[in-house]
Order: structure tokens, then sequence, then C-alpha cells
């Protein structure tokens, strides 16, 4: 993993934190690979219950560093090119491959939330922002569109008429009216301190029924009924016949939270 991504992992939290300060954490090249790379990894990992994606410094992340990645033509135009298998390109992929860890995926936001870092915000799951944060889809300021699975993001949590306003003026908002039209979860003096709160709450609950949860939400947000309701027999029939699953039915009979260990069994 390059030094501009630094990442650690304790009792089952793995922490990322974008690791160029001097540049705001904007993006290269070689760190949309790993994000991308580190993604996959990440949901191989057995033991895992929550990923936090944050910035160190005093931004989150103020997207791509467009003087780093014009001086690789080659390199970007490669990374262009969508995977067949996932269709997604590596721009992409280093956003949208959030969605497909199976655990919960927060990210922390102060400073600057701009651009490939909204874009990157909006693959997690769940955005804790600092009120006084900037966000900005800012591709409109340089006559692009956001091309980084930012669209499909947008879709699912705010109006199409504010997705368009926001992509084509490309206008700074602050973290507390992200919150209020939907773009950040929730605006708070310390998104670390929150989003620690929702992971200890996160791991009272069945790993199991947790990723069901992800996986049948995005795949069916924007799904018709048909494939919802295909969805939801599909994973609940796999957590009916599950150990946690049986095991936090009868907990929540009792009215006694079960434990679970760092790989996710019941304790």
């Amino acid at each position: 993993m390059a030094e501009a991504i630094d990442v650690s992992v304790r009792d089952g939290v793995a922490e990322v934190a974008l690791n160029r300060p001097d540049k705001l954490n904007g993006l290269t090249l070689a760190m949309l690979r790993d994000l991308a790379k580190l993604a996959r990894e990440l949901r191989r990992d057995r033991s895992l219950r929550a990923v936090v994606l944050r910035g160190n410094g005093d931004s989150f992340c103020a997207g791509l560093d467009f003087a780093t990645a014009t001086r690789q033509p080659r390199t970007a135009a490669r990374m262009f090119v969508p995977n067949p298998l996932r269709a997604t390109n590596i721009f992409q992929e280093a956003c949208w491959g959030w969605r497909r860890v199976p655990v919960p995926v927060i990210t922390e936001v102060h400073g600057h939330c701009y651009g490939g870092g909204l874009q990157l915000a909006v693959g997690a799951d769940f955005r804790f922002t600092t009120p006084d944060a900037e966000w900005s889809v800012l591709e409109g300021k340089w006559g692009l569109v956001p091309d980084m699975s930012g669209v499909r993001g947008l879709s699912e949590l705010v109006g199409i008429d504010t997705a368009k306003r926001l992509t084509m003026t490309a206008e700074m908002i602050s973290g507390t009216r992200a919150a209020d039209i939907g773009l950040a979860t929730e605006a708070v003096d310390d998104p670390a301190a929150a989003s620690a709160d929702l992971i200890d709450l996160i791991r009272t609950k069945s790993p199991d029924a947790v990723a069901a949860a992800k996986r049948l939400f995005n795949e069916s947000w924007t799904a018709g009924e048909r494939k919802t309701f295909r969805a939801e027999r599909r994973r609940q029939l796999r957590l009916l016949v599950g150990t946690n699953s049986r095991a936090a039915l009868k907990a929540g009979i009792s009215n006694q939270a079960p434990k679970y260990g760092p790989r996710g069994r019941r304790i």
C-alpha cells in the first residue's frame, strides 16, 4: 500500500486514512489503484466488523490531483477502461468498491470534500461530517461530470433536481447543508466519536444479518419489485439457517444482546 494511504486494523475495525495532508489529500492515480485494491482485500477479511475512511490533516479529500494525473496520460487512459466482470474502471472502483465490502463503511469528513473526495464519501454506507466542512461536486468547475460512480451514489441520496444542481453549479455547501439534503448522514462536531458509537451499536448485532442487509439494500434500492422481493427471500432464507441469526433471535426473545467474536461468530 502506498504511503499516501495509511491502513490499520484494530478490534475488527479497518481504519483507512488518506495521507497527503500537504496536498489536502488530493487523489493521485496510484492512490486510486490502491483504494480499489484495498477494498478488494478487505472484502475477503472475515474478521472485520466495520471500515472507517478518513483524511489526515486539515481535509478529508480535495478531489483528484489533476497536476499529477495529467503527467501520466497513458496510465490514466488504461485506468479508464472498465473491467468486464465488475463493470467499473479503476476510477469508479476506488469509490464503488466499498459498496462490495460486506461490512458497514463509514466516512468521517472534515475540511474539504470535493470532486473525487465527495464521490469516495458517497461510496460509503454512512457519512459523518463536521458542520463547517465544505462539500462540492467540483467537476463542473473544470467542465466535467462526476465519473467515479458519483452519479449513481448521488441518485441514491438526493433528489434528481438536487443532484443536477450540485453537478451543474459546482457550488460549495456546508456539512450542515449536506446533512440537511441527505448527502451526509449527520453533521456532528466529532465525526470520529459518531462513527465509533455507530460501530459499537452494530457490533451488538449479528454480523451475518448486517452483511445481508447491506447487500440487500445495495442490490435492490433502484430495482423493480420482483427483483427486490426475490432478493429479500434469498437473503432471509440464508439467515434463517445460520447460527448467528438463530442466536440473535434467541437473545432478542430473552432481551439479552449476544456477543460476537473477532471473526463474527457468537461467543
